[in-house]
């Protein structure tokens, strides 16, 4: 089942609040499409109990995660301490926090790394940025994170990875991205993969569009081939939003 619509809730929600929507979308899920996962990615507070409770099959992901092992590293949590926690994924290389944490493509590899060894789940996040998107060279900066994020990584351990493209370009900026440019980048993305690993590996790796993904616009960009669903942020904190876009991605 290649069809994923995760909702990353970033800095937001209190654990009251968190509680109310898992146990709203735990009731609908008898309701979504079978055929598309559902993650969500609150934040790390309420990780341990959430992902203990019941979820009805809700994918529970971090929204990042150490690049070190245990130690002396104060306020880091790492990739076994996330699976000891029953969280299946986490969000690595995100464009925050690449942005405004400071984590290059080192850091992003090293974290991915972490992950595989710990049997976490990985939802690998690249895009490119308003200069590069301005300047032509965004295939180049994509195929950049990506070959420096898979560096090591075999066959087998990409069963474990799911990869969400952001175009870092059209978020908050006034700018929007469309269903054919999310489609032509999807497309790439998949080229790479294909050329890296293999074609079976690339048609079973989930692509999820990051970019600014409400029901008003998810129709149209889940219609490409290559777009297997959406990492959400602003509209994943309305549930009703949330589970039309969830819908959206749905193939019956």
């Amino acid at each position: 089942m290649r069809n994923i619509v995760a909702g990353n809730w970033k800095s937001n929600k209190s654990i009251n609040e968190a509680r109310e929507r898992i146990a709203v979308m735990g009731a609908a899920m008898g309701s979504m499409p079978k055929d598309v996962r559902v993650m969500i990615a609150p934040p790390a507070p309420y990780l341990s109990e959430l992902s203990g409770g019941e979820r009805n099959g809700i994918l529970i992901a971090a929204q990042q995660v150490s690049a070190f092992s245990d130690g002396a590293y104060t306020g880091e949590f790492t990739a076994n301490m996330l699976v000891s926690c029953g969280v299946d994924f986490a969000l690595v290389g995100h464009s925050e926090r690449r942005a405004d944490f400071g984590e290059s493509d080192e850091i992003v590899a090293k974290k991915v790394r972490r992950c595989i060894d710990a049997g976490l789940g990985v939802v690998l996040c690249c895009g490119e940025n308003l200069a590069s998107r301005d300047n032509g060279s965004q295939e180049s900066v994509i195929k950049a994170q990506l070959v420096s994020a898979f560096e090591g990584v075999s066959s087998e351990e990409m069963a474990g990875v799911v990869v969400a493209y952001e175009p870092i370009w059209a978020i908050g900026t006034g700018r929007t991205a469309s269903a054919a440019q999310a489609a032509e980048m999807h497309s790439f993305i998949r080229s790479y993969l294909a050329d890296r690993f293999d074609e079976d590996i690339a048609f079973r790796t989930s692509i999820l569009y990051g970019g600014s993904c409400k029901p008003s616009n998810a129709d149209e960009i889940f219609r490409s081939p290559d777009v297997d669903g959406g990492l959400i942020g602003g509209a994943s904190l309305d549930t009703s939003d949330f589970q039309l876009i969830i819908k959206s991605d749905s193939s019956l």
